[in-house]
């Protein structure tokens, strides 16, 4: 903002000081238009969007308090810096609270013009994307992620903030629950967005081509080799190469991706000489690294030099509310693709899908999404609507206060119940797993609470509920 871009609105009836403001201004590299009076101001910010107003109090047509107050809340509104004399210092205080981010006091010099005028753009950058952020966060989505659980919020923060660096990025999680989303959105959140994203799926080409598919060959150079093939590494120039299911490689590869990894040098197979790159590497498995090292079949200075950054993505059932909003969004997609109506879930459905333990995550909600979205039509997806599950129920994470306590949760072909035969309510299950949850953390409600995706003061508040109900 601190340049020619950006738009300032001067507001200052005395000729000569709006002069003189106007050059000091644009010296120190910003734009500036002025006007001598708030009917002037008013038609200016109604034909341009400014990013800052240097308001005089003292108007020949008002003063600028009541212009402050007339424009707050409003789609006017812009962000002010008020102008007042000594003896009207009590307006400034009265001014910073409609709004005004700072004021000058009339005699000031060009240096505290400029720092002033300077320092308060770029609180109004910083809230402006504090702004947007917030409203991304809040919004449950984030790039091509779906969620507002506090687990996927450290996700996000983490990609945003390793998203400008060149730092090696190691995700893990099991299938299902997004790697390759995280990959992307890390690409597309970072300055390489532009570049290619090339993702290489190790488990899924053979051990003795994965060579020639990462770092590629020269004609002729093996059995099969009829043309040059340029590689994943070479063809990601710029961008981000993106190696899932890492812990596939075979040693003798691993120690070759460690001296590209250390050099940026790809060496062709059947070439005379290594070439240089620049690509981001960002490397994902559903296995447990660690253990894969203990194991010997991965290499320890490897992992370490590719664990720079790690990203842990949470397994489904351990995202609380993100089921319902992840399921609602398939099932619009689903619903738009195959000319169907559905607009969401019933009590039961929603029931459902979050006591139900998602072996497969993300991509088991999506075929199920998609499988009913397929064989059924109405207005709301029903119990009765879902395919078998391969999973277990009984998982279930505190739902919205929408859903009545008194709906069992049930598959078509099963019931759940706490003991005997008897039919257990929601109210019933959700307080077992949440004393399951309690004490599998060894008391620890903050843990407890953030593993089931909801906030401590709820747990509390329910545990405040369930003395009252005992002591009736």
């Amino acid at each position: 903002m601190t340049t020619l871009e950006s738009k300032i609105l001067l507001i200052e009836d005395v000729l000569s000081m709006a002069l003189l403001y106007e050059k000091q201004l644009n010296l120190a590299g910003l734009g500036v238009k002025s006007v001598e009076t708030l009917a002037a101001a008013r038609e200016a910010i109604k034909e341009e969007n400014y990013d800052l107003l240097l308001l005089d109090l003292n108007l020949p047509d008002g003063d600028g308090l009541s212009f402050l107050e007339e424009i707050q809340g409003t789609p006017n509104e812009t962000p002010a810096i008020v102008i007042t004399a000594d003896s009207s210092l009590n307006n400034a205080v009265h001014a910073m609270k409609l709004g005004a981010l700072d004021y000058l006091v009339k005699p000031f010099s060009e240096s505290r013009l400029i720092t002033t005028v300077n320092n308060t753009l770029e609180r109004v950058m910083l809230r402006e994307q504090i702004d947007t952020l917030r409203q991304t966060h809040q919004s449950g989505s984030f790039h091509d992620f779906i969620g507002s659980s506090s687990s996927m919020q450290r996700v996000y923060r983490t990609i945003e903030n390793v998203a400008a660096s060149k730092a090696t990025v190691f995700i893990t999680g099991a299938s299902g629950t997004g790697k390759e989303l995280c990959a992307e959105a890390i690409h597309k959140a970072g300055p390489r967005a532009k570049k290619p994203f090339i993702p290489v799926n190790c488990a899924a080409i053979p051990h003795d081509l994965l060579e020639s598919e990462l770092f590629g060959h020269l004609k002729g150079s093996f059995t099969g080799a009829i043309s040059n093939r340029e590689g994943a590494a070479r063809a990601a120039e710029g961008g981000t190469l993106f190696l899932d299911e890492m812990c596939e490689l075979d040693l003798t590869l691993q120690k070759k991706l460690l001296r590209f990894l250390q050099t940026s040098m790809v060496h062709p197979v059947g070439a005379s000489q290594p070439e240089h790159v620049d690509v981001r590497v960002i490397c994902a498995t559903n296995r447990n690294p660690i253990e894969e090292v203990r194991a010997g079949r991965f290499r320890e200075d490897l992992y370490f030099r590719l664990n720079v950054v790690p990203i842990a993505l949470p397994p489904l059932n351990a995202r609380g509310q993100d089921v319902i909003e992840i399921a609602s969004s398939f099932l619009a997609k689903f619903s738009e693709e195959e000319g169907k109506q559905f607009q969401g879930f019933d009590a039961g459905a929603q029931a459902l899908l979050m006591s139900y333990n998602w072996p497969g995550n993300v991509r088991e909600l999506q075929n199920t999404i998609r499988n009913m979205a397929v064989l059924h039509d109405g207005e709301v997806i029903t119990q009765e609507m879902f395919p078998p599950l391969e999973g277990e129920l009984g998982s279930l994470s505190p739902i919205s206060q929408e859903i009545p306590n008194s709906i069992p949760v049930q598959q078509p072909s099963q019931a759940i119940s706490l003991e005997g035969n008897s039919l257990a309510t929601l109210a019933e299950l959700e307080k077992k797993i949440i004393e399951d949850r309690i004490e599998a953390f060894s008391g620890s409600i903050p843990k407890a609470a953030d593993s089931l995706g909801v906030s401590p003061s709820t747990i509390y508040r329910k545990k405040e509920d369930w003395l009252k109900k005992e002591a009736v």
